[in-house]
């Protein structure tokens, strides 16, 4: 008899590298010196390595407690209170500076606790990013503000991202079994189309696979974002965080993930990140910075630090 899934070896191709080097542990030590928090680590990315090791960090604002509990999500759950800290917009913003980066993802807990879930705090963080480093491209990777535009605006017009991502997690039919009651896909789907509505450059989100969904949904819910008008996809297989969390269904093979990333560039978006170890702000830096924010040209092929290529859609 065939093992749960969950007890089952992880194939070849999930495996990666101990977390280490000269720039990974540089990164540790100044995230740790200047009191900033990365959902790389809370939500135990098997990336933080690599990332770290090439100077990307994804910082995480308004504290370590997520009014939400989605069932995938290794960030804890609780109450905050409507607590924020008025000094984190600067201090974010003064210690990116020192860090030397030239993409940070800057992503959020939900706060349902907060009138405007935080927008106006995360606007604030990235005008203070952009203050001590006018060069620095920001993508703002944040929850649904409880579908409240109002919101979405005020991070759009007044915090100016380079990227505005808000991610659906899983297909439509799979929302209710993997995330927080008061997350929807309709809601997250209008969030994205309304950024981009409000004037946002670039809108990113993602989606994970291995939670029971199968290959045409996920073709189905691509073309439902395209609808949105949405830039960026990336799609990664969902690992399971501890037994508490959501069972992992099945191992998604990479030539599957191929045929997503192929198809999404048929549909036109604008780039697509797809495979089994591929997260959210996964190789966002190479991706962003050599494509989409820097003009590449239309169809050109973007190489990732192993020398795969992967054609780019970019509009002008």
């Amino acid at each position: 008899m065939k093992p749960p899934m969950q007890q089952q070896k992880k194939p070849d191709w999930l495996r990666v590298r101990l977390p280490g080097g000269e720039r990974y542990l540089e990164i540790k030590e100044r995230l740790r010196r200047l009191d900033l928090h990365t959902v790389c680590e809370e939500a135990r990315c098997p990336n933080v390595g690599e990332c770290w090791g090439e100077g990307t960090a994804t910082i995480m604002i308004l504290g370590e407690t997520c009014t939400r509990g989605c069932r995938f999500c290794a960030v804890n759950t609780g109450d905050p209170g409507g607590v924020t800290d008025p000094r984190e917009p600067e201090n974010t913003g003064r210690a990116l500076g020192e860090m030397g980066l030239a993409y940070v993802v800057l992503t959020m807990v939900d706060r349902d606790d907060l009138l405007d879930g935080g927008a106006d705090h995360v606007a604030r963080t990235v005008q203070r990013i952009k203050h001590h480093s006018p060069e620095m491209l920001v993508e703002t990777l944040v929850g649904d503000f409880q579908g409240v535009r109002a919101d979405v605006a005020t991070v759009v017009t007044e915090g100016r991202p380079d990227v505005f991502a808000h991610n659906v997690e899983v297909v439509p039919e799979l929302q209710r079994a993997m995330r927080d009651a008061r997350c929807s896909w309709q809601r997250s789907v209008d969030v994205l189309r309304w950024a981009k509505e409000e004037g946002a450059n670039v809108t990113k989100t993602s989606l994970m696979v291995g939670c029971g969904e199968t290959e045409q949904q996920v073709l189905d819910a691509m073309r439902s974002l395209r609808d949105a008008q949405v830039d960026v996809l990336t799609i990664g297989q969902y690992l399971r965080p501890s037994p508490k969390h959501a069972e992992l269904k099945r191992y998604v093979e990479p030539a599957e993930f191929d045929r997503y990333r192929d198809a999404g560039l048929e549909m036109g978006f604008r780039f697509v990140a797809s495979g089994p170890l591929v997260r959210s702000s996964y190789r966002a830096a190479e991706a962003f910075l050599k494509g989409i924010l820097k003009g590449v040209p239309t169809s050109a092929a973007f190489e990732d630090r192993y020398g795969k290529k992967t054609r780019l859609n970019v509009i002008s």
